[in-house]
């Protein structure tokens, strides 16, 4: 099986977001070492889920559906590996990885050897970003190279391909998007051949407004025109949140409130995925947040958690995939914000 390469356009839109460079902080043998120290307990507290403060309900993720997306750990997948990651992601509870490229600039490795690894560390590998378009057609996204994106997501056994890309390719128009639409519904039909669902993940821009129609929200745009049975969502809850704050008002000034959870909770179905990163809020910030580890911010994950999980099929259906864009260390974001959410308890005080 050919290796599918890291994709550059996924890095170009990290860049939009004005996320630059690999995350500073402690060596790799420094992080591993505060994390090694703390993983036996942590594991445990991360299974168990006990927490006294959070009730004694059942936990509100149920098990097997907590992951973490990998490009939170790209500085530690670069420097010490996918296995020796993969290895303190089992120790912190964690179901299940989300891939950000197959490489992440480790060199070498084959799809083969990542299943393989999963597999040995009792980790399932649940979705793949991979670039939506690109100018150059030998570049590795949907639009120039779908057959080889959907063989490598089917090699590693993947249930979701998708992309963190925007449907920006024609446009901020009404027209634009339907466009991009289009081409979505196109590469779902195609997954969905083989047995997998194609997704998008958002970021804060897809709230905002069409350029030629200023009254209507692209996002709205998305939803109307992808077939809901080929094209799934992967809400970043963060991101949205961003969104609620940056485009809570229409270009006059007039009020144009949302909810995210609200456009869930509409369509749960086409929600398999949810992005957990959390934020404190801080309306001097560009989206209103300041990112943190999850459990450390203002956002209500229980009742996010819980509204969810009251949908048909809500416990059943969906996974929740921890990220920080940006963090200071990323093994103890991984630990930290895993412990957290395992300790959430259905009917307790969060």
């Amino acid at each position: 099986m050919k290796r599918a390469q890291d994709n550059p356009e996924l890095a170009d839109t990290l860049r939009r977001r004005r996320f630059l460079g690999v995350a500073a902080g402690a060596t790799a043998a420094g992080l591993l070492g505060t994390a090694t120290a703390t993983a036996a307990d942590a594991g445990t507290a991360a299974r168990t889920g006990t927490a006294a403060q959070h009730g004694r309900g059942g936990p509100l993720v149920p098990p097997g559906h907590l992951g973490i997306q990998l490009y939170t750990l790209r500085d530690q997948v670069q420097s010490i590996g996918f296995a020796r990651v993969f290895e303190e992601l089992a120790r912190y509870g964690y179901d299940q990885v989300e891939f950000a490229g197959y490489t992440q600039g480790t060199g070498d490795i084959t799809l083969k050897q990542l299943k393989r690894l999963m597999r040995d560390n009792g980790l399932r590998g649940i979705g793949s970003h991979v670039g939506y378009y690109s100018d150059d057609p030998k570049a590795y996204t949907f639009a120039t190279n779908l057959t080889q994106v959907l063989d490598d997501a089917q090699a590693l056994g993947l249930p979701h391909v998708g992309t963190a890309s925007g449907p920006w390719r024609y446009g901020s128009t009404v027209e634009g998007w339907k466009r991009c639409a289009e081409e979505f519904n196109t590469y779902g039909a195609a997954a969905k051949a083989r047995g997998m669902k194609f997704y998008q993940h958002n970021h804060a821009e897809e709230f905002s407004f069409a350029t030629d129609q200023p009254d209507v929200r692209l996002y709205d745009v998305l939803l109307a025109e992808t077939d809901p049975d080929l094209v799934h969502l992967e809400m970043d809850i963060y991101w949205a949140y961003a969104g609620q704050f940056r485009f809570g008002k229409k270009a006059d000034g007039s009020p144009a409130p949302f909810e995210p959870l609200d456009y869930v909770l509409r369509a749960p179905h086409r929600y398999p995925l949810f992005h957990v990163k959390d934020g404190e809020h801080d309306e001097a910030a560009p989206d209103g947040y300041r990112m943190v580890d999850v459990g450390d911010g203002d956002i209500d994950y229980r009742r996010f958690l819980t509204e969810v999980g009251r949908t048909h099929g809500g416990r059943r259906d969906h996974q929740w995939l921890v990220e920080h864009d940006q963090p200071a260390d990323s093994l103890t974001t991984a630990r930290r914000s895993a412990r957290y959410l395992r300790s959430l308890r259905c009917g307790g005080r969060g």
